[in-house]
């Protein structure tokens, strides 16, 4: 596979979709100058960039729907700095140690359709960059029930309403008093990843916090 992807890479090079740069759909430095998140959202809940900003939000597109799967490491590299610093001010004001990174979970049907699940990817990324301060715990949080696409529902209290009960935890021992961090690719409400917060605290989990490319 890796040979056959080197293949397309010479016959379709991939060019950066903000500066034309060869070689990446976005590269670093395009994604550093993007703007950061402005809108409100819930203090826990940590977004990197804006996600009207045209690139971003084409970028999130292409992982998600275009198979492009080196995005998730360029998102990845970006967001394990964020990270470090949130937690650097945590570990000494709260003890936020050795925490876990939990990817919001797709649904068995949605897993399917896609074939990955894009935070997961992202977590799987940040592991390779840190092996020893986190911890990757994908089979903790699941998400057994379908829902519509959070994105197709404008109103806040249908979004709500439409995510609640949609997860629930397996192996809660492994997050008991522990500190979590969730991952997700973008955040709008926040409806998602506050339902996740709730089971996971709901189990046992100590502190959570959540980090997102865009809002």
């Amino acid at each position: 596979m890796k040979i056959l992807n080197n293949i397309l890479d010479i016959i379709f090079p991939s060019y950066c979709i903000s500066c034309g740069k060869k070689g990446t759909d976005l590269c670093i430095k395009c994604l550093n100058d993007s703007p950061e998140a402005e809108r409100e959202s819930a203090k826990w809940i940590i977004p990197m960039y804006d996600y009207r900003h045209i690139p971003v939000k084409k970028a999130v597109w292409l992982l998600k729907y275009k198979n492009k799967k080196g995005i998730a490491s360029i998102f990845a590299e970006v967001m394990y700095g964020r990270i470090l610093e949130e937690i650097s001010d945590l570990s000494l004001l709260e003890n936020f140690q050795k925490p876990i990174l939990i990817p919001i979970p797709l649904s068995p049907k949605r897993l399917r359709q896609r074939g990955f699940n894009q935070a997961s990817l992202i977590c799987e990324k940040l592991i390779k960059l840190n092996n020893t301060d986190f911890i990757l715990e994908k089979d903790v949080l699941l998400k057994p029930k379908d829902t519509e696409h959070q994105a197709l529902i404008k109103e806040r209290n249908k979004r709500l309403k439409n995510i609640i009960g949609s997860f629930s935890v397996k192996n809660a021992e492994k997050i008991k008093n522990r500190n979590i961090i969730l991952i997700d690719d973008v955040t709008t409400t926040g409806a998602t990843l506050g339902e996740a917060k709730k089971v996971l605290r709901e189990a046992g989990a100590k502190k959570v916090i959540a980090f997102t490319v865009a809002h």
